[in-house]
């Protein structure tokens, strides 16, 4: 093992490959907000609930602590450059981008391969993040595509299947392969 310090975590964290998402709200004053994150994860089934976290340091922090919504836009692999434009602090991040606004208000990406609408369940101190933990009202699944993927500080394209897992998970089980069935016939990687 080696000593702990900030890039050897960084380091060693990013052997985990995640997707990339772009998550939004809308201020009260009807602005725009966005940031991309990997930092999604589903929760729970029974509420539907997921999470993502964001850096106490962010300029968008008070829009989403203020807000009682947001929605998680998953990217597919052709859209890397708008990840990297909403990873950045830039105010024409939006121009030219095809949205609607969702139920809830928030910015929905229309290219997105699937869409999760949330209202803000709760939120919880991370360490140097805020954690937000989201009751999803609402999603939105493409049929088809392939989602974008970060591991190793770059973007990655998914390879060929390589199988499914031994045995599936028995009822009540503590695996979590299958995200608890969450995305259960909606992956785009599953074959008609």
């Amino acid at each position: 093992m080696i000593p702990l310090d900030g890039r050897a975590f960084r380091n060693a964290l990013g052997w985990f490959a995640t997707g990339v998402t772009i998550i939004t709200t809308r201020t009260h004053s009807g602005e725009l907000v966005g940031f991309t994150a990997n930092s999604f994860s589903s929760v729970s089934l029974e509420p539907p609930l997921v999470l993502f976290s964001l850096n106490r340091r962010a300029n968008c922090i008070a829009a989403f602590e203020a807000s009682g919504h947001f929605a998680v836009n998953v990217l597919g692999e052709r859209q890397t450059e708008l990840s990297s434009r909403f990873a950045t602090p830039l105010h024409e991040k939006w121009d030219g981008v095809a949205l609607a606004l969702g139920q809830t208000g928030c910015p929905v990406l229309e290219e997105a391969l699937a869409v999760f609408e949330c209202a803000v369940h709760a939120v919880h101190d991370g360490g140097d993040h805020r954690i937000f933990l989201g009751r999803v009202l609402a999603i939105r699944a493409a049929k088809d595509g392939r989602p974008l993927l970060f591991s190793r500080g770059r973007y990655r394209a998914m390879g060929p299947p390589l199988g499914e897992p031994a045995e599936p998970p028995a009822p009540g089980a503590t695996s979590a392969l299958d995200n608890g069935g969450l995305f259960a016939g909606l992956e785009p990687w599953v074959g008609a």
